[in-house]
């Protein structure tokens, strides 16, 4: 009796193949072919799977979306049952920084994705992604209720805020990648606007956070 095939975990078998040829040499150098080596399948298998370049390279990044989020859902998680606001948003913010292998892959897949998406027609006709908001809606949430709680000042913007961190997170992301500043000093600055923010110590430590 012929083996059945699961589809989804051929495509995820594929995906994580351009995710580990893309961490290696960037995915503006990454063709089918190389992504066919990497997962040890035929050429052929990829195109049956993914018509184009561009849907492979799509269906990629919201695998490596999937695979953030569980990430950061980890990072939540051990910074307690009941972290409060900071800590939760020192967990998220930190899960994003280049710090290991994954969260390097992350930054430098997710980043070539959307600079490619710019000048390529096939890419830009696509959702960058699923729910391009949902971080800055958490942030936003989350700056709302400590706002609420007193442990901001009362006239803190969460909306503008939570923009600004990610904004701030990104570009500390990049600037680790390039060796201009070390992780460790990424995450002095994002601690320094935090204080800013928050007029009240955190109810966990931030060490908590990147445990």
């Amino acid at each position: 009796m012929p083996k059945r095939v699961d589809h989804e975990e051929r495509r995820t078998q594929i995906a994580e193949a351009l995710i580990r040829v893309a961490g290696r040499r960037g995915l503006h150098a990454v063709g089918m072919r190389d992504v066919a080596a990497e997962a040890g399948v035929s050429l052929r298998l990829v195109q049956y799977y993914f018509e184009t370049k561009e849907k492979l390279l799509f269906y990629g990044l919201q695998h490596l979306t999937a695979r953030f989020t569980a990430r950061a859902r980890a990072r939540l998680a051990a910074a307690g049952p009941e972290p409060g606001p900071r800590a939760a948003i020192e967990a998220l913010l930190l899960a994003s920084l280049p710090t290991d292998g994954e969260s390097r892959t992350f930054h430098l897949v997710y980043t070539s994705y959307s600079l490619l998406s710019v000048t390529d027609e096939a890419l830009a006709a696509q959702p960058f992604i699923d729910n391009p908001d949902a971080a800055e809606n958490a942030l936003t949430g989350l700056l709302e209720q400590a706002r609420e709680a007193g442990l901001t000042a009362p006239g803190v913007d969460a909306r503008t805020e939570a923009i600004s961190l990610l904004a701030m997170a990104a570009a500390m992301g990049t600037s680790i990648l390039v060796g201009q500043r070390s992780p460790e000093s990424a995450t002095a600055v994002l601690e320094h606007h935090l204080d800013r923010i928050f007029t009240a110590p955190a109810t966990a430590p931030a060490t908590a956070a990147r445990a």
